[in-house]
């Protein structure tokens, strides 16, 4: 779903050795947008950056000490959101400490212990382009060239190659998971520029970085200036001990309004569901603005350890995920502009996942809305998914063997990473046999290609089965799984489609359906 194609689209960096000391800047972008902002220093044996994610809104300061044989010896890393000043608390401290062929790891707070990798690794953190100038330097500068460096997965806690392709003097490919990102350098091999074709991305070296660009603004979730409606920044209570931050919208008037919990697709997620490879897109920003002027509130929020949201998301799985929905659910009962009676849940992607997770849990919901839902497990999903995306350059016993090695990988991160694991294990279709209420309204798009269109029939034959009497299903011609129109619905082509934002005619299917099940007046 959204997680697996972010982590195959995000550009991937990597750690190494270097003999050349000084600083760097670096900016990442796509299209006309800013993905990522990067200033490093290199001493020879330590390397100490910051780099700003804007598609997480995180800031991330990071250090690399390197031992007399130029192996990594420790990395660091303390995460903070990008609207947080440097001298704030961070949200997440990591230690990395390599021994031989370990790599022994404490995060706090989080998840650590002690993981297998291959002797001489190096670290790997997204997206680092000062990183990425020090492996193509450890590359060129063996004898022979490498043409692999094992790298370990500061996210995930597992060792991949990474292959090294040598194209001329000046440019070297670097091939990760099948992502090709193409690199040009100059003479002292310092990185210049650099492009993931596949993806429209584009880095390159800047002279100077002031330090007010490594910090960003907080997004605008105000209302707009002709809005029937209003909107308020509220905080969540959680069972464990953080809040979340989201925004209630409500419509002008006399309450108690129906309400409609928005949760999120796979992936750190901030409250609109924006993407950074499709720049404007903001679904949640355009079903909570529909909804509230059709008499509907609606409460979304940033997922844990994402945007202004205290806790940690490395780690979480969707299970985490539904119990922090769950907590959100509590809070919204307790509002007196809410109906309690009137309360419904609409997950898209993994969210529609977990929307059915809160109703088998035996929480009061007067309806669901499922937006691109999973019906199999997530071992199936990869799997298809690997295949369309093999399907184009290979075929009959080459794409077999293809994909036995995909799935091979993906088994292995499933024991390296507790999200991966999880989705890998968890049959939606077991959840879904036992709702017998509420209403169920199913939205899927034809061209999806991360969840495919049957998936939805599959989902509400088993909700019916259960005696579920009102489960509608709505199957949207030329429309993939961001529900943007779409005909050949590759994820791949997301950064190039021509409209960004989602269809009138879908956020009324929404609606009006909502409205009728509600028992919304006019």
């Amino acid at each position: 779903m959204i997680r697996a194609l972010f982590r195959s689209l995000m550009l991937v960096m990597l750690v190494t050795t270097s003999a050349h000391a000084g600083s760097s800047a670096f900016l990442m972008t796509l299209g006309r947008d800013t993905l990522a902002i990067e200033r490093a220093r290199d001493e020879g044996g330590r390397i100490a950056g910051v780099t700003l994610f804007r598609p997480t809104g995180t800031r991330v300061d990071w250090t690399l000490v390197l031992g007399a044989d130029g192996r990594a010896e420790q990395f660091t890393t303390e995460v903070r959101t990008a609207t947080q000043a440097p001298s704030d608390a961070p949200a997440q401290v990591a230690a990395f400490v390599w021994r031989g062929d370990s790599v022994l790891v404490d995060v706090q707070p989080g998840h650590g212990g002690h993981f297998a990798t291959t002797r001489g690794s190096l670290p790997y953190l997204n997206p680092s382009l000062a990183l990425l100038e020090q492996v193509v330097r450890r590359a060129r500068a063996a004898t022979p060239p490498l043409d692999t460096v094992p790298v370990f997965l500061t996210s995930g806690g597992r060792t991949l190659p990474i292959a090294v392709r040598a194209v001329a003097a000046d440019s070297v490919v670097l091939d990760f998971a099948g992502v090709a990102f193409e690199v040009r350098l100059d003479g002292a091999g310092r990185l210049l520029a650099g492009r993931v074709p596949a993806q429209g991305v584009t880095f390159t070296r800047v002279e100077s970085l002031p330090e007010g660009l490594l910090a960003t603004a907080r997004p605008d979730y105000s209302a707009p200036t002709s809005a029937g409606y209003v909107v308020e920044d509220v905080r969540v209570p959680t069972g464990g001990r953080f809040t979340l931050a989201g925004t209630l919208v409500r419509p002008k008037g006399k309450g108690p309004f129906p309400c409609a919990l928005l949760l999120t697709g796979s992936g750190p997620q901030e409250r609109d569901e924006a993407i950074a490879m499709v720049p404007g897109y903001r679904p949640f920003r355009q079903i909570a603005d529909t909804l509230a002027r059709r008499g509907i509130a609606s409460l979304r929020l940033d997922d844990r350890g994402t945007g202004a949201s205290g806790g940690v998301f490395a780690g979480s799985t969707s299970a985490d995920f539904a119990d922090d929905a769950e907590d959100a659910l509590k809070w919204l009962v307790e509002q007196r502009s809410i109906d309690r009676t009137r309360i419904a849940v609409l997950g898209h992607s993994e969210g529609g996942l977990i929307a059915p997770m809160l109703a088998s849990r035996g929480v009061k919901l007067a309806a669901l809305v499922l937006l691109a839902a999973p019906a199999w497990d997530g071992r199936r999903i990869l799997h298809e998914q690997n295949r369309f995306a093999a399907a184009g350059r290979f075929q009959g016993a080459s794409l077999d063997s293809l994909l036995r090695v995909a799935d091979h990988r993906v088994d292995s991160l499933g024991i390296a990473d507790r999200w991966t694991g999880w989705f890998l294990a968890h049959d939606p279709l077991a959840v879904a046999r036992t709702l017998r209420t509420p209403p169920v309204l199913l939205l899927q798009g034809e061209t999806d290609r991360q969840v495919t269109a049957g998936q939805a029939d599959e989902l509400a034959a088993a909700m019916r089965g259960a005696g579920n009497p009102s489960v509608t299903v709505h199957r949207l011609p030329e429309t993939d799984h961001l529900f943007l129109p779409d005909a050949s619905g590759d994820p791949t082509g997301y950064p190039r489609l021509p409209v960004r934002l989602v269809p009138p005619a879908t956020l009324g299917l929404i609606a009006d359906w909502l409205v009728a099940t509600m028992r919304v007046a006019r």
